[in-house]
């Protein structure tokens, strides 16, 4: 991954942290600041590619995409609805992301030794 790519992705990680706490008071541009980091965020897991022919961790990105997608729909959910159904969109999208994050490098690891 590219340096750009990767201060894209913090940027866009801090955006979603700060958007989230903040929608938690109710300021009217906490969804935008929440839905622009969890596009730049999942820009940037659409973008870096596997190549490889391992199904396990092929299996594993699209599971990173969904959690990106439901980020960025749980962005989505705090502009429509007036009540807390993002959290739970958030929260499923949340546990995707960090199973992924352990699990790809791990099993990338694994395929290097081989």
């Amino acid at each position: 991954m590219s340096k750009l790519y990767q201060i894209v992705q913090m940027l866009g990680a801090v955006m979603l942290l700060v958007g989230a706490m903040l929608q938690i008071t109710r300021w009217e541009l906490s969804p935008v600041i929440y839905i622009l980091g969890a596009v730049m965020f999942a820009y940037v897991q659409v973008m870096s590619r596997y190549e490889g022919k391992n199904l396990i961790i092929r299996r594993l990105r699209r599971q990173q995409i969904l959690g990106a997608v439901l980020l960025v729909f749980a962005g989505v959910l705090m502009f429509v609805t007036n009540h807390n159904e993002w959290i739970l969109c958030l929260t499923i999208a949340a546990i995707l992301e960090l199973y992924t994050a352990f699990r790809i490098p791990s099993e990338i690891e694994k395929e290097t030794e081989l």
